[in-house]
């Protein structure tokens, strides 16, 4: 039992003397990080006086370069006497008029900043007048056209003959004639809808005026209008007696429509959401019928309520 208590003793000096040997080095290593700081401050201190004498130095060369050239320009130089200061009066009467820039880092100084401020001030000038110069085309040119379906150049067409793209499994390429001289050749991705039977020799509505893409390697000059659904698409059908050109207009939509459509005012994907067909299958715009004037109107076969596009 004594023995126990003993060796108790000892631990519970040794641990007593570890408490002390940890306090002695958490004081230590602050002391360390004090040194460490003020010797981080001193390097810092010394650099930045080293900077600020190459500045001095600079300054004063600078200073020299205006005195010489205030020199060849013929302004005369005035000594001023230490802890003398002169009046206005008495400056300008020494002086040659206008009263060239004072040899002084300062006046330096405020001549590079009126510099610079003259020039950031004439890049804006500048740019509002290239800005102004970019909206006055706008102004008077196809952007004051509402964006509505009197903006499409949407024409009858005849699909003469179409094939199978020869390296896309679901897209035709056909030749329309929308009563120019030659046919355009259009793709269309109407394979899983429309059999091939179905596209040779049919009327159409052709959208005339979208930039002409290339779809695989073949270059579609003009779109099919079709009745579309998730599940189902028709090809809309012009009024019996239509012939290729014929114009597809809207009533209370005048207006002659874009030579092409320009890709980045996105002009067909703000109309396309108001194309539907209506509860008799009719081709509409907002509700308003398309229309070849004195033939009649657009419509799908069999499908009422959809989307067009």
């Amino acid at each position: 039992m004594a023995a126990n208590n003993a060796v108790l003793n000892r631990l519970e000096q040794k641990g007593a003397e570890a408490d002390q040997v940890i306090e002695y080095l958490k004081q230590q290593l602050a002391l360390l990080k004090e040194k460490a700081i003020l010797q981080a401050s001193l390097r810092e201190e010394k650099k930045l006086r080293v900077e600020n004498a190459k500045l001095k130095k600079e300054i004063e060369g600078l200073k020299q370069e205006l005195i010489q050239a205030e020199i060849r320009n013929g302004v005369k130089q005035v000594a001023v006497p230490t802890g003398t200061t002169l009046s206005t009066a008495s400056f300008s009467e020494n002086v040659p008029q206008p009263t060239a820039v004072t040899a002084s880092s300062g006046s330096k100084d405020q001549i590079k900043g009126e510099d610079e401020e003259k020039k950031k001030k004439e890049k804006v000038e500048k740019k509002g007048e290239k800005k102004e110069k970019k909206q006055q085309p706008a102004a008077g040119g196809s952007d004051a056209k509402p964006v509505d379906v009197s903006r499409l150049d949407l024409r009858v067409g005849c699909i003469i003959t179409a094939e199978k793209h020869p390296d896309a499994d679901t897209l035709y390429v056909e030749q329309v004639d929308v009563g120019e001289a030659s046919p355009r050749t259009v793709v269309s991705g109407l394979v899983k809808h429309v059999p091939l039977d179905k596209m040779q020799n049919r009327m159409a509505v052709l959208l005339c005026n979208l930039k002409p893409a290339k779809m695989r390697g073949v270059v579609s000059q003009a779109m099919v209008m079709c009745a579309s659904s998730p599940e189902k698409v028709e090809i809309l059908a012009p009024p019996s007696g239509a012939v290729p050109g014929d114009r597809i207009t809207f009533e209370g939509f005048p207006g002659d429509p874009e030579k092409e459509l320009n890709p980045k005012k996105k002009i067909w994907e703000q109309i396309q959401p108001d194309l539907h067909t209506n509860d008799q299958c009719v081709a509409t715009y907002k509700g308003v019928p398309f229309e070849v004037k004195g033939k009649g109107v657009c419509r799908a076969e069999t499908m009422a309520n959809s989307g067009i596009k």
